[in-house]
């Protein structure tokens, strides 16, 4: 792979690595190291929407979140994150929850008042909120019509239906209602986390939307031009929304983390340090080499994916899945739309080579 796009990923990860020795020893060694692999394996649907949205950005803003991007990824939602969840649910400061992490990071998740259990205890309002975050952004996608598609047999006739004014925001709020009434224990904590996931996307994405809108001789949905990318509060906006996409994205990675191990120093090297660098260096290379471009397709097939993670997560609600398994439908998505980008590729260039 590009050296200059992966060489602060590989240097960090070694770092993280020796961290992880001198902490734990060997077993500190093994478990940053499954958990970084874990993470970037799990989360090529992350890099391929971050390219999206990354390539809508001047480079200013760009180099942003490579920056403080990935100090958030990292320190915010691999540590803090959890800790305030903690907190929050358990009634502890921070300082206190960090402690009874370290304190219990032995203990199986399964036992009461350990840190991991009072987060899986928290799961349904984890799970509310990112999935009604990332079950809006797959709704709107799948509603927009757009020239390219993928699964013309679902994606023509939802992008009609979705000619109705608001759908996806009716559809989202009657999925929540009836999930938190089926599945929750507390339908009334769980529709308010999900309440809160749908707003913080209107609000991030009708900002982004608002401050992006395309110039004259751009066409709506077509590959930015180094002119027209997004800038100033267009670029705040965006980066913000980017955040949150990654937040999102990443609830399912840090509770399924706790299967490996409680310990909150290793979860933030393995998947922070390791993981979200890698996970980022890989959104770069997707943007720098074109490769949404090339291959229109893959675009289609994440967002597919985060429809997938999307129900997964709202199912969490009353039933968590294995985390591996759905990881593997996001590459699966990836991998099929990948496919099939090649195959189209090759038919336009044969029908050019006959022509």
């Amino acid at each position: 792979m590009n050296l200059r796009i992966f060489g602060l990923a590989y240097g960090v990860s070694i770092v993280a690595l020796v961290v992880a020795f001198l902490y734990g020893g060997v077993e500190g060694l093994l478990l940053c190291a499954i958990l970084g692999i874990l993470e970037i394996s799990l989360s090529f649907d992350n890099a391929v929407v971050n390219a999206t949205v990354l390539d809508r950005m001047d480079p200013y803003w760009q180099r942003i979140f490579l920056t403080v991007g990935v100090i958030i990824a990292v320190f915010g939602m691999r540590l803090v994150f959890p800790l305030i969840i903690v907190s929050v649910t358990a009634g502890l400061n921070p300082v206190e929850a960090f402690t009874l992490a370290l304190d219990t990071k032995n203990l199986p998740p399964e036992d009461p008042g350990t840190y991991a259990y009072l987060l899986n205890q928290a799961y349904p309002q984890i799970a509310a909120f990112g999935g009604m975050f990332l079950f809006m952004l797959f709704l709107d996608w799948t509603f927009e019509d757009r020239d390219i598609r993928w699964l013309t047999w679902l994606e023509v006739p939802l992008a009609k239906i979705g000619q109705l004014s608001r759908l996806s925001i009716v559809l989202a709020l009657a999925v929540l209602v009836v999930l938190s009434e089926t599945l929750a224990a507390d339908p009334g904590v769980v529709l308010v986390a999900g309440a809160l996931g749908l707003v913080t996307y209107l609000v991030v994405n009708g900002l982004g939307e608002f401050f992006d809108q395309p110039g004259e001789d751009e066409q709506p949905g077509s590959r930015p031009s180094q002119l027209v990318k997004a800038t100033g509060r267009a670029g705040l906006f965006l980066f913000l929304y980017l955040e949150v996409l990654d937040a999102a994205f990443s609830f399912d990675g840090v509770i399924g983390a706790f299967a490996v191990t409680t310990d909150p120093i290793l979860i933030a090297l393995g998947l922070g340090l390791i993981g979200a660098m890698f996970v980022r260096s890989i959104t770069v290379y997707l943007v720098r080499k074109g490769t949404l471009a090339d291959y229109v397709y893959l675009e289609h097939g994440a967002h597919w994916a985060i429809g997938a993670l999307a129900v997964i997560l709202l199912i969490g609600i009353g039933f968590k899945a294995n985390e591996v398994v759905t990881g593997l439908i996001g590459v699966a998505f990836i991998a099929a739309a990948f496919v099939s980008s090649m195959v189209r590729n090759r038919r336009l260039a044969a029908r050019e080579s006959a022509g």
